[in-house]
């Protein structure tokens, strides 16, 4: 209820009008609006069609709501996890930016600042707290946290092609190659900055990140995450 109440308010922002339950399945609308919606450039991530719809409008619409009372749910449970927040959340930065940056670039971006995070804490840990030089830090930060941007990405960003079973662990060493040049730039040039240049080791860490997140993502897309057929 409160993730939904959240989702609500967050979609206020891009819609067209004054709507108190954009994220409804039951509605009706004329054929018209929905022509000038698609002409517009709908998403068409998710499936909160509705939403979609009033932000995608050209224009204003007039919408009239019925309120109707929900009764105790007894079975299943609601559709809004984790991750079709996410997929609502990507919809909304899509109507904000998608004509600018792609929306799984987005979504990509997104993931990889968490990832950033694992990589400094991982390597704050292991060279501040004496255990590795700071290349040897820096080398098994990037493994981390390029880990854990799989399992992310799988899960969230490329949610329509999730791999599983054995196409799980085929993407992960797919996704482990491809990002490994990008990882041998980020650790050769964080390393150089670092003894070379004195410059600060989080500095160095982060411009080592930078370096490979382009690369990342440009290729995983067409070797790790592209669904023929």
């Amino acid at each position: 209820e409160h993730m939904s109440r959240w989702a609500t308010k967050l979609s206020q922002a891009v819609i067209k009008a004054d709507v108190q339950d954009p994220m409804s399945g039951f509605f009706m609308i004329r054929q018209p609006a929905v022509l000038a919606s698609v002409r517009a450039g709908m998403s068409a991530v998710g499936f909160k069609i509705l939403l979609d719809l009033l932000a995608a409008s050209p224009r204003p619409l007039v919408v009239r709501e019925l309120p109707y009372e929900f009764r105790n749910r007894f079975a299943g449970e609601s559709k809004l996890d984790t991750s079709v927040m996410w997929e609502y959340a990507i919809m909304l930065l899509d109507h904000w930016f998608g004509r600018l940056i792609p929306v799984r670039f987005i979504a990509f971006t997104l993931v990889g600042g968490l990832g950033l995070l694992v990589h400094m804490a991982v390597l704050a840990l292991l060279f501040k707290g004496g255990f590795a030089s700071f290349v040897t830090a820096q080398a098994v930060a990037t493994f981390v946290a390029m880990t854990g941007n799989f399992v992310l990405n799988n899960w969230l960003t490329y949610r329509d092609r999730r791999l599983k079973g054995w196409g799980w662990l085929r993407g992960w060493i797919s996704f482990t190659l491809v990002c490994s040049v990008g990882a041998l730039a980020n650790v050769g040039l964080a390393g150089w900055l670092f003894r070379e240049h004195s410059v600060w080791w989080g500095a160095s860490a982060v411009a080592g990140v930078l370096i490979g997140a382009v690369w990342n993502y440009a290729v995983t897309a067409v070797y790790t995450w592209n669904r023929k057929g």
